[in-house]
């Protein structure tokens, strides 16, 4: 069993870096064939856990391991092995035809690859089998254990407070300009200060490295190859740096997993809501904290010289400025999760099919509205920003402010050790990442998502530490 986990684990650590390629290096017309060498690795994957062999080693396995493979074989057999390659290839395709869509504006480019994927979700959906709305088998397949309403329910509980706090914040920052950070900031300058910052928390760059692309992300090639992306913007150098500490967030996790578990369940991050959870705390509990500036805004004034007129009191203001914004991954702490709800709502109205995929536009224009008070200009900064539907991503959105909310509880649990709080106020963050290797990290898939929070923390997931927090930043 082993020699064939470890098999299936190389296979797709390989499709991931034809993936990560796809989006950094290659050149356009190498998608087509690239869709077929993602949809065989895919294939031959789906063969392997599928396998009268991969069965017969459940049985030599035992505990958390055994519970999460037998998870995964049941999955994997309610798949027809043409519905898996047909998947593959469709989201390979999907995902240029989603960038040629965004870079022109033109959402009836991506359309057609939307139907596509959203009917291969909907099939996959009913060969899963789900207990209340075909959302519930797609969101298990990020977030173990979940179910949609019990999330709806929790998002329905904070909605409003949710919507109050982004309104305060917004009013309080009304105040500060729009580019009062701006100035020029070159990419070689940016690049030098990301590094740095990502070096100081703990990333290993032995291990891993930072490229550039036009949605940021993070992935995992290998034990120990982890590969952060950013894009940049030379005049504003805190919006690659908060997505760069964003991204290694996700790849602390990822470094942090036991190594010699690679192949196994028991090294291999447990869900998206608790990746995520590492990826917001290190971007905004520490990345827009008064201990980090106090360390880093002498060396980002080397570098950008512009900023030398303002005093760590000015600039704070600024770093924690709200507003609301068309764009999901430039938004705010103050008014991201209205960028999720928005999407939650539609992705469950599609598979339901309560939405047609012609009328997206139009019903996110409407929904946006409602929530942010005004229309993104084009679909570009609407319906096609964000890459996640061009993956065959959904049910993912949810797990994004699942890990807000478990940022925060996370971040209290930690600083509750005095050790961690002292060093913390010091801008010393190793303890705060020794903690949550030790907490988190270590357990990789070994324990339920709910589990690990009750370890963690005390509690399973609870919005009062999120809402305090937003609370205490912004009202």
């Amino acid at each position: 069993m082993e020699k064939l986990l470890r098999e299936i684990t190389i296979l797709k650590s390989t499709a991931s870096a034809l993936n990560w390629d796809q989006e950094t290096n290659a050149p356009a017309a190498a998608v087509e064939y690239r869709a077929k060498q993602l949809a065989y690795l895919s294939g031959r994957i789906h063969e392997l856990k599928t396998s009268t062999k991969f069965q017969e080693g459940l049985a030599n396995l035992n505990g958390p391991n055994q519970r999460e493979l037998t998870h995964q074989y049941e999955r994997a057999t309610k798949l027809p092995q043409d519905l898996v390659l047909r998947d593959s290839e469709t989201s390979t395709l999907a995902k240029a035809a989603w960038s040629e869509a965004r870079g022109k504006d033109d959402y009836t480019t991506f359309a057609p690859h939307l139907e596509k994927l959203l009917e291969i979700a909907r099939e996959k959906a009913e060969h899963w089998g789900y207990e209340d709305e075909p959302y519930d088998a797609l969101l298990s397949e990020y977030e173990r254990g979940a179910k949609t309403g019990e999330v709806a329910e929790l998002f329905d509980s904070v909605s409003g407070e949710l919507a109050e706090i982004a309104a305060a914040a917004v009013e309080r920052s009304k105040k500060i300009p729009v580019n009062f950070l701006h100035g020029e900031a070159p990419i070689a300058a940016q690049q030098i200060l990301n590094r740095e910052v990502a070096e100081s928390l703990g990333f290993d760059f032995k291990a891993g490295r930072i490229d550039t692309t036009e949605h940021p992300f993070c992935t995992t090639l290998g034990p120990a190859d982890v590969r952060l992306t950013t894009r940049y913007d030379e005049q504003d150098f805190t919006s690659s740096l908060f997505g760069v500490m964003h991204e290694t967030g996700h790849g602390l996790y990822e470094q942090g997993l036991p190594t010699e578990d690679f192949h196994l369940p028991s090294g291999q991050a447990v869900s998206l809501g608790i990746h995520e959870s590492q990826s917001r705390m290190w971007e905004n509990h520490v990345g827009r904290s008064r201990p980090f500036w106090e360390k880093w805004l002498p060396r980002a004034q080397e570098l950008f010289p512009h900023l030398r007129k303002l005093e760590l009191n000015d600039f704070l203001p600024a770093v924690n400025r709200a507003a609301y914004s068309a764009i999901r991954v430039e938004a705010d702490e103050a008014t991201y999760d209205l960028h999720i709800l928005l999407r939650f709502k539609l992705e469950r109205a599609l598979l339901a099919g309560e939405l047609e995929v012609a009328g997206v536009p139009d019903a996110w224009n409407e929904t946006f509205e409602k929530l942010f008070g005004f229309r993104p200009a084009n679909d570009a900064e609407g319906c096609l920003q964000d890459i996640h539907w061009s993956m065959g991503g959904l049910g993912y959105f949810a797990t994004y402010s699942l890990g807000n909310i478990n940022s925060a509880q996370l971040f209290n649990a930690a600083l509750s050790d005095d050790a961690v709080s002292l060093a913390f106020s010091k801008a010393d963050f190793l303890p705060l990442l020794k903690w949550m290797q030790r907490e988190v990290h270590a357990h990789g898939s070994s324990l339920f998502p709910q589990d690990l929070m009750k370890s963690a923390t005390g509690s399973m997931t609870n919005p009062e530490a999120y809402l305090k927090h937003l609370r205490s930043r912004f009202c």
